[in-house]
């Protein structure tokens, strides 16, 4: 998963001016120069007022370290969060909805997945022009211990009949989720987009990202 304080410098960085909704007391975690809008990302309408039409809105809340345990929690609050977001831009009349899906279909981690494909149903529903990227495992501090699997990607990826998977579930870094998000923010897509792991890989151009999907 993505956190705010790593994407938010990389958009201001690019000339971004960047609101982040926080709980209370959480306002001293936002990169300086960040406007905090404290809210609950489970109830749009505790910031959804402060939403104008015409900005682009990133969908990032999530449940951490996701496991199968926490089925009801990506319910509670990645489905309930998605849904508000996607309620409260629509309404609001932001110009591109930018979500944070999953790679899908999977062999494992179904509870995880079913809100996010509820959230990306409903993102086409409301007729915005939005991007849903939908990586499947992303390497970052602590989350390392995947990089022992790179060598069973690479003989999947060489095997056609695993070739296809592979690649959709492949592993994508941090950095490069960074960069494919804030190439999305730079390019807004007409329509909606979606983002698979190989192009979050080779990276998001600004040509690629006004493409769209029927």
């Amino acid at each position: 998963m993505v956190n705010m304080g790593r994407l938010i410098p990389v958009l201001q960085q690019r000339g971004h001016s960047v609101a982040a909704v926080v709980r209370t007391g959480s306002k001293g975690k936002l990169p300086a120069g960040c406007m905090a809008v404290v809210g609950d990302a489970l109830d749009a309408s505790t910031y959804m007022s402060k939403i104008e039409a015409g900005d682009t809105f990133i969908q990032l809340v999530g449940v951490a370290h996701p496991s199968p345990a926490k089925a009801a929690e990506f319910i509670r609050v990645d489905g309930k969060s998605g849904m508000e977001a996607i309620r409260a831009a629509a309404e609001r009349g932001v110009s591109h909805f930018i979500y944070v899906s999953v790679a899908h279909p999977a062999p494992v981690m179904h509870a995880y997945i079913a809100p996010r494909v509820g959230c990306e149903r409903a993102i086409r529903d409301s007729g915005m022009n939005a991007t849903i990227l939908r990586p499947w495992y992303v390497l970052g501090p602590g989350h390392r211990w995947p990089y022992m699997l790179k060598p069973l990607y690479w003989l999947a990826e060489r095997i056609p009949s695993k070739r296809g998977a592979a690649r959709r579930l492949g592993l994508v870094t941090l950095e490069q989720m960074v960069d494919a998000l804030a190439a999305c923010v730079d390019a807004p897509a007409r329509g909606v987009r979606v983002v698979e792991v190989p192009e979050i890989r080779r990276g998001v151009t600004a040509s690629a990202a006004t493409r769209t999907l029927p």
